[in-house]
């Protein structure tokens, strides 16, 4: 009978200690900064540096009232939420597309897009709470450690000793600032992780973590809708990890709770000031001055361009190289055009490949250091051309080349267009072709311009 009891008592115990123990399973541990080859204090110094470049591409919004609110709310998460310190800052840039982003270290830049799309401050909160996630965690230089960690010991070695500029030395292995930098674009493991961290930083500041995962799911159905260009920037360098409404709620058990009603401003105050920001012009580059717009034509963007798969051969001052055969190559501006027929608006390019040459007098070109220059002289001549990715190494006809990922106006109207900058060392030459077309299309153009590059050879 005794030991009937106490097999009873133990059987009840272990009934009533179940539902806890299986709770107690789905709690997820929080996330921790992984393996790094930079030390925090490189991060800090890497995101002072390249919040310079970022000042120079975009409009910072000079209104007090808007800046301060966003700074409250960032400012509670971090003090309230508990993350780990670092000099960070908000502010304010004046671009329509729906994105924030956080650099190594602590900058953070806030597109009026997002705070014009936000329903709620809370979701505002979310997704800076979400790029906070991503410095405290350090994603950006863990990704680029396990990219590149052979060459990042020595190059980190020499950043320490020799003192010179770290962004200039990371430009070396091709690590940059853009959308798909290894520093800014993020896995889909560390996109949960951000989630996670961020969701339970919001709870502690006092938001609804909820309605983080919420508006990051919106953006995801908005991105297969009529508008994704306002959208795609953010979803293409936060991929989805998965049903975020329903991980964050499995963890809300395990959250501080209290009423989630935390407000820093008036939101649709904020939103009203952002509607009435004058049209930005694109901040002046040292030495630049103010250069005139050029007149667009603004005409209808074309409903279909076609693409043959038949390539032919164009040969010629010292180079050759193939594009589809319905398209016509063309002399022009001391190079060559190579445009579809629908391409061309006006003596405007839209679609197609431009083919230049430079000659660099008296010394041998310095790739890194021209096609600087290069992009400089163009944005003298286009008011608002932007760099979206800093230089890539590749090659191209056996040769040194870089990749710059640049945006501007498009001929057509209402969209803006990608061009993509290729530029070779030819020793004393400096060898560069332009690849347009409008920033939606662009993705269906990229494979005909890639096999176009790959097909060029030096003669």
């Amino acid at each position: 009978m005794k030991n009937r009891r106490c097999f009873l008592v133990l059987a009840l115990l272990a009934l009533i200690a179940a539902p806890a123990a299986l709770a107690q399973a789905k709690k997820r541990n929080l996330p921790r900064p992984g393996w790094n080859l930079f030390s925090k204090e490189q991060d800090i110094e890497i995101g002072r540096e390249f919040a310079k470049q970022v000042e120079q591409q975009f409009v910072v919004v000079q209104n007090r009232e808007l800046t301060e609110y966003v700074n409250r709310i960032g400012n509670r998460l971090v003090e309230r939420g508990g993350l780990e310190k670092y000099p960070y800052f908000f502010k304010v840039v004046q671009e329509d597309s729906i994105n924030a982003f956080a650099l190594p270290g602590g900058p953070m830049y806030v597109h009026t897009g997002l705070l014009s799309a936000v329903e709620n401050e809370a979701q505002l909160a979310g997704v800076l709470a979400h790029e906070l996630s991503h410095v405290v965690l350090r994603h950006g230089t863990n990704q680029a450690s396990k990219a590149q960690f052979a060459q990042l010991g020595a190059l980190l070695a020499g950043a320490v000793i020799g003192g010179g500029s770290l962004t200039g030395q990371l430009a070396q292995l091709g690590i940059g600032l853009g959308a798909n930098s290894v520093l800014l674009k993020y896995s889909r493991n560390a996109e949960s992780d951000a989630d996670l961290l961020g969701a339970y930083t919001m709870a502690k500041a006092g938001y609804n973590p909820v309605e983080m995962a919420r508006f990051f799911e919106r953006l995801q159905a908005e991105r297969k809708g009529k508008t994704p260009k306002l959208v795609e920037i953010f979803t293409a360098s936060h991929p989805d990890p998965g049903n975020r409404v329903k991980a964050i709620e499995a963890q809300l058990p395990y959250m501080p709770r209290g009423s989630y009603d935390a407000r820093e401003g008036d939101l649709k105050r904020m939103q009203e000031i952002i509607g009435k920001l004058p049209k930005a012009a694109k901040p002046a580059q040292p030495g630049q001055g103010t250069a005139a717009p050029a007149q667009l034509p603004n005409a209808p963007k074309p409903e279909r361009v076609p693409v043959s798969s038949r390539m032919q051969s164009w040969r010629g001052d010292g180079f050759r190289i193939e594009y589809p055969d319905n398209w016509r190559a063309e002399r022009a501006d001391g190079g060559l055009n190579i445009t579809p027929r629908e391409g061309v608006v006006q003596g405007f390019i839209g679609y197609g490949v431009l083919v230049r040459r430079a000659k660099i007098n008296n010394r041998m070109v310095s790739l890194e250091r021209d096609t600087q220059t290069l992009i400089d002289e163009m944005a003298k001549r286009e008011s608002n051309l932007r760099t979206v990715e800093q230089p890539q190494r590749i090659t191209v006809g056996g040769r040194r080349a870089l990749v710059t990922k640049l945006s501007n106006d498009s001929p057509y109207a209402g969209v803006r267009e990608i061009d993509v900058l290729i530029t070779v060392d030819l020793e004393t030459d400096l060898f560069y072709i332009i690849c347009v077309a409008p920033l939606p299309d662009y993705p269906s153009f990229e494979p005909v311009y890639q096999q176009m590059i790959r097909s060029i050879s030096f003669e």
